[in-house]
C-alpha cells in the first residue's frame, strides 16, 4: 500500500477536527473523498501532506512513518498537493509558474513546460500571458499539470471541479482520466458524476469520521449511495 493513514486525530487548537480517521491508496489507485462541507476532508489532506500535525494516530507513505513530516519534506518524497483555492503566482506569466514548478523535482524547465502541454496542450497560447488573468478553471488545469512535473508518485487534490462551468469540468475530467492508472490520486470532490466515473474506491466523510468506505463501483454506483453523505 503506498498510503496507510490509520486511527488519525488532528485539532485547531482545543478543537477536535478528525477523529480516529483510517483510509489506504495503493499504488496508482484514484480514491475519492466525499462528504459536506467541514466534515474535515480538506484537514485530512492538509495532514497527509504535511501542513498540518496529527495529534494521534500514524501515516505512514511508502512503508515509511511520516506524521508530522514537514510538507516541504512531503513533497520530496514524490507527494504534491494541489490546493481548493486553485493559487497561483498571479504576477508571474504561465511560463515561470510552470519553471517554478521544477524546482527540486528531476525535470528541467524546459521539460516542466512539455509536461504541462502533454497535460493540457491549450495552455500553450498562455504562457507568455500572466497566470492572474487565467480563468478559474485555466488556473485548475495549469496546477494539475504543475502537479505531475517530475513524475510524482502520489497526489492530493482538493476540490478540483469546485465553482467551474460545465465545459471546464469536463476539461479537468480530461485531465483526471488521461493520468487515471499511470499516478496514486487522493481526490476531496463534491461532483458524484465526476465520482462515479473515475473512482476505484470511495470514502464518505462525516463530521471528522468515516463512516463508509466503498470498495467497488457497485457499491457506490448504487442510487444514492453517495448522496446521503452531501
Amino acid at each position: 500500500m503506498l498510503l496507510e493513514v490509520k486511527e488519525l486525530d488532528v485539532a485547531y487548537g482545543a478543537a477536535k477536527v478528525l477523529h480516529g480517521v483510517s483510509l489506504a491508496v495503493d499504488d496508482n489507485e484514484m480514491v475519492f473523498i466525499v462528504g459536506r462541507n467541514g466534515a474535515g476532508k480538506t484537514t485530512l489532506l492538509k495532514t497527509t501532506a504535511g501542513f498540518m500535525a496529527p495529534i494521534a494516530g500514524s501515516i505512514a507513505y511508502a512503508g515509511e512513518s511520516c506524521g508530522g513530516t514537514p510538507a516541504e519534506a512531503m513533497a520530496l518524497k514524490g507527494i504534491r498537493y494541489v490546493f481548493q483555492d486553485k493559487r497561483v503566482f498571479s504576477q508571474l506569466t504561465v511560463r515561470e509558474n510552470i519553471e517554478l514548478s521544477a524546482y527540486m523535482t528531476p525535470a528541467t524547465p524546459t521539460q516542466a513546460v512539455e509536461k504541462v502541454l502533454e497535460i493540457y496542450p491549450r495552455m500553450a497560447q498562455f504562457l507568455e500571458s500572466r497566470a492572474g488573468g487565467l480563468s478559474g478553471g485555466q488556473r485548475q488545469l495549469l496546477l494539475l499539470g504543475c502537479a505531475l512535473i517530475g513524475e510524482p508518485r502520489l497526489l492530493l487534490i482538493d476540490e478540483p471541479t469546485e465553482g467551474l462551468a460545465a465545459g471546464t469540468i469536463a476539461e479537468v475530467f480530461e485531465v483526471l482520466q488521461s493520468v487515471k492508472g499511470r499516478v496514486s490520486m487522493l481526490i476531496v470532490e463534491q461532483n458524484l458524476d465526476v465520482v462515479r466515473r473515475l473512482a476505484d474506491r470511495v470514502y464518505a466523510m462525516k463530521e471528522g469520521h468515516i463512516p463508509r468506505e466503498f470498495r467497488s463501483a457497485s457499491e457506490f454506483q448504487e442510487p444514492d449511495a453517495l448522496e446521503q453523505y452531501l
